[in-house]
């Protein structure tokens, strides 16, 4: 009974690995209103086109950075906004417009394989002049179904030079999903439980070892028990001996 309730135990733990890499969906509740003014630049975030289709091919003389304010250890939190910074800038020779920048989420062991596509965030008015540079926000949020864990973010620009669509790599890295109100999820509460439950599971195996060997030491071995006999032969051999001779000296002392 014992060994079959280790291995249910044993496949619970299995499931719960594989949950972490199971597909979560996109939320769409989690999808960042971006409607808000942006100065000059103008940042749309309605009815936003997908870039990523195009696949365009970085130009020369671009470069691009990427900065989590105040999140030097790139956490996300799961269902909640999170904003980074990029940076581009221009030793071209023509003027760069900026059209819109974009992420999605991978796994980080098997990068071709996609966990959300987060949504894109398109800009108007945004150019940056010759031998100059700028930054542009970005906010974006993961799916609140996301599990907690490391993943990879991968973070593009889409721009134009000359009426030519572009796209550059601003970030390609490591972030880190965490859960929204506690420090405990609901992986760790279960990991927990279920290691509670395979100590107990082990502390029955051992009682009722130490319980069947306590049996074994307090059984008591049958001992026959009879009157000791004397045996003539042996008599006969040991008379005229000092054995014998020692024998019935001591019956005369007790006379």
């Amino acid at each position: 009974m014992s060994i079959r309730a280790f291995f249910v135990l044993t496949l619970l733990l299995f499931s719960s690995s594989v949950l972490q890499i199971a597909r979560c969906e996109p939320d769409h509740d989690a999808e960042v209103d971006s409607s808000e003014e942006g100065g000059d630049v103008g940042i749309v975030g309605e009815d936003v086109q997908d870039f990523g289709g195009g696949n365009f091919s970085p130009a020369q003389g671009v470069e691009t950075v990427c900065v989590f304010p105040q999140n030097p250890g790139k956490l996300v939190a799961a269902g909640e906004e999170s904003e980074l910074l990029v940076g581009i800038k221009n030793d071209g020779d023509s003027s760069i417009n900026v059209i819109a920048i974009q992420a999605s989420v991978h796994l980080p062991y098997e990068h071709r394989y996609l966990i959300q596509n987060l949504s894109s965030q398109a800009f108007n008015n945004a150019s940056v002049p010759p031998s100059a540079q700028a930054t542009f926000p970005y906010i974006f949020g993961v799916s609140k179904f996301l599990q907690s864990g490391a993943y990879d973010l991968v973070g593009t620009i889409v721009y134009e030079i000359d009426q030519n669509p572009y796209q550059s790599t601003f970030y390609n890295g490591t972030i880190e999903v965490t859960e929204v109100g506690g420090m405990f999820s609901v992986e760790s509460v279960f990991l927990f439980c279920l290691g509670i439950a395979l100590l107990g599971l082990l502390w029955f195996w051992i009682r009722s070892q130490i319980q069947n060997l306590s049996k074994k030491t307090k059984r008591v071995a049958k001992v026959e028990v009879g009157t000791a006999t004397t045996d003539g032969s042996m008599d006969e051999w040991l008379q005229g001996t000092a054995y014998t001779q020692s024998l019935s000296s001591k019956s005369k002392k007790k006379k």
